[in-house]
């Protein structure tokens, strides 16, 4: 696996915007953009350190989709009546796109949405982009632990983006037949997280042993499992939020027992 972009402090992501009107990419956040519980935000490190891997997509625009069961309808601000989707550029992007493109290459700008044969199923481009470092790929996946707004889910896809630069997009499936679903450009649409090609790899995902059975736990099985639950809980006054206190430490690269031990 390379981990020269790591260790060199090159970027392991470059996105690179073809719709000047998106919004660039950004961070993702430990408290989902806000929406997460206050004990969650505090003390739920699992929670906040998944809401906070990777990287908001954006709509390039704000547009509505309509599905009647069969066919896929959309619509933006200016324009009155719906339009029937088959495959949609994004509004004045081909004269920009030709006037910049190399000759070979003028007249291919990628469409914004496209209406997949599958009912209610969209693919929509975020005006990105995306090269990764060598050997490593990016999931585009649903926001993690911020809700969408409801009448569409999305699929997830790992793309091998160290060697296709094509659109970054995501495809979703409409859910509901009774109202539009409206996307808009300042809210996250997906998350994409970077993964090192050989963690997905089927020499990684075949290592994979189970213990089946309660007996079968060893000693230090059962230790461990006394020091994450049984001892804490024991403690009429321990800490609140040990588990987020020590994995924070560990990102700073301080020791918890020697934190600890200062502390004392």
């Amino acid at each position: 696996m390379h981990v020269s972009a790591l260790s060199t402090g090159r970027p392991v992501v470059t996105f690179h915007r073809l719709i000047e009107a998106a919004r660039l990419p950004e961070r993702a956040d430990r408290s989902a953009a806000g929406t997460l519980p206050t004990r969650a935000s505090r003390y739920c490190d699992a929670v906040t350190s998944a809401s906070a891997f990777g990287w908001y997509l954006f709509p390039p625009m704000d547009f509505s989709l309509l599905w009647d069961g069969t066919e896929v309808f959309w619509n933006y601000a200016g324009v009155p009546d719906w339009l029937p989707l088959t495959a949609a550029q994004f509004p004045h992007l081909c004269q920009r796109f030709d006037a910049v493109a190399p000759d070979p290459i003028r007249g291919c700008a990628p469409p914004f949405l496209t209406a997949a044969p599958e009912p209610g199923l969209v693919q929509v481009w975020s005006g990105m982009i995306a090269r990764t470092a060598p050997d490593w790929s990016l999931l585009v996946r649903p926001l993690a632990n911020l809700p969408s707004g409801g009448g569409y889910a999305l699929y997830e896809g790992i793309v091998e983006t160290d060697r296709w630069f094509g659109p970054l997009f995501t495809n979703l499936r409409l859910t509901r037949t009774d109202r539009p679903v409206r996307f808009q450009a300042d809210c996250p649409m997906a998350q994409v997280q970077p993964l090192p090609r050989a963690l997905y790899s089927d020499a990684t995902l075949d290592r994979m042993a189970v213990v089946a059975d309660l007996d079968a736990l060893s000693a230090a099985d059962w230790e461990d499992y006394r020091t994450t639950v049984v001892r804490p809980n024991q403690d009429p006054e321990r800490q609140v939020g040990q588990y987020a206190i020590a994995a924070r430490r560990r990102r700073r690269g301080v020791c918890p027992h020697a934190a600890a031990s200062a502390a004392a």
